[in-house]
C-alpha cells in the first residue's frame, strides 16, 4: 500500500464506488507573531474553500492533547480522538485520504496517527491543496458517523528514553531546520541543539519545489547519505511531533520504516537533566 496518492489519482477514486473518506487538517505552525498579524486560522480557511465532500479536522485540539510537560502537541487522548473520527466519518473498512495547505506537515501528523492505531489505509495528498486541480466547495459536509476505534500500536512511537538510546544503537533522524539543530536559534522551545547522536535531516529536504515529495529512489539515496541502510532502526523528532511525522512519512515512501518521537523536542528540552549537544556534530 502506498502511503501518498496524487490529486489525479484521488479524483478518480472519489468518482469511484468506494470514495475515500477525506480530511482537510490545515494547519501552521506560527514561529513569531508578528505585530497585528492574526493568528493562522485552518477552520476559517476550510470555510472559504475545500475539497468538496472533505470534512475540517483541528490538529491543535483532535490530533493532540494540550501542550505540557510531554511538548507542544503530545498524543492526545485516544477516546477522544476516536470519538473525533467517528464524527469525521472514519470506518476502518474505508481508505482516508488526508490533505492540509501545501506544506505536508499536518497531514502527516493526522497519518501517522491514524496507522499508529491501527487504520489500514490511509494515505496524505502528495502537494496538499494546491495540487487539486478541481472545484474547491463551501459546503460543511455531515457524514454518517464511522465506526474506527485506535488501538495504539505495539511499534512505531518513541518516548524520551527510546530515543536516546536509539540515537546510539541506530539512526535518530532530527527533522527540524539545520538551525535549530545546531542550537543557532530556537524560536519556540526553551533551549536549542539536539539530543546527542542525532542525525541533522531537515524534512523539507524531502520535497521539490512544488511540495511534492521527491522520488522513492533519490529519498533512498538520501537516507542512505544520512547513514539509513536496510537494516538499520530508524526514529525520527522535531520540535513537537508533526514535521517529524512528515519525514516518517517520507521514510515510508522509500520504502524503510521509521518510528516517531511525539514529545519531539519540545518535550526533551523542557528537562533541564536532559542532555544537549549544539554545533553541527550529532555528539
Amino acid at each position: 500500500m502506498t502511503a501518498i496518492i496524487t490529486a489525479s489519482e484521488l479524483a478518480q477514486e472519489l468518482t469511484g464506488g468506494r470514495p475515500p473518506v477525506l480530511l482537510d487538517v490545515r494547519w501552521q505552525l506560527s514561529l513569531a507573531k508578528a505585530a497585528g498579524a492574526p493568528p493562522f486560522d485552518g477552520r476559517a480557511e476550510y470555510a472559504a474553500g475545500h475539497i468538496p465532500g472533505a470534512v475540517f479536522v483541528d490538529l491543535d485540539r483532535e490530533l493532540a492533547a494540550a501542550p505540557g510537560a510531554r511538548g507542544r502537541h503530545p498524543l492526545p487522548d485516544l477516546a477522544e480522538f476516536g470519538a473525533a473520527m467517528r464524527r469525521a466519518g472514519v470506518s476502518a473498512g474505508r481508505p482516508v485520504v488526508v490533505y492540509d495547505g501545501g506544506q505536508g506537515w499536518a497531514a502527516a501528523r493526522a497519518w501517522w496517527l491514524l496507522r499508529w492505531t491501527g487504520h489500514p489505509d490511509v494515505r496524505v495528498l502528495d502537494g496538499g491543496l494546491p495540487s487539486w486541480p478541481g472545484e474547491l466547495s463551501t459546503v460543511t459536509p455531515d457524514p454518517a458517523a464511522g465506526d474506527f476505534a485506535p488501538v495504539p500500536g505495539a511499534g512505531g512511537r518513541l518516548d524520551a528514553d527510546a530515543a536516546a538510546a536509539l540515537a546510539r544503537t541506530g539512526v535518530l533522524l532530527d527533522a527540524r531546520a539545520g538551525e535549530r539543530y545546531r542550537g543557532e536559534v530556537e524560536p519556540v522551545d526553551r533551549v536549542g541543539g539536539h539530543i546527542p547522536g542525532a542525525v541533522s535531516a531537515p524534512t523539507t529536504e524531502n520535497v521539490g519545489p512544488d511540495g511534492r515529495f521527491l522520488p522513492a529512489a533519490e529519498l533512498r539515496d538520501r537516507f542512505k547519505a544520512l547513514g539509513v541502510s536496510e537494516d538499520t532502526e530508524v526514529g525520527v523528532y522535531c520540535g513537537s511531533g508533526v514535521s517529524g511525522a512528515h519525514e516518517v512519512l517520507a521514510l515510508a515512501v522509500a520504502g524503510i520504516p521509521a518510528a516517531l518521537y511525539v514529545g519531539s523536542w519540545s518535550e526533551w528540552s523542557s528537562d533541564p537533566s536532559r542532555p544537549v549537544v549544539v554545533g553541527a556534530d550529532p555528539q
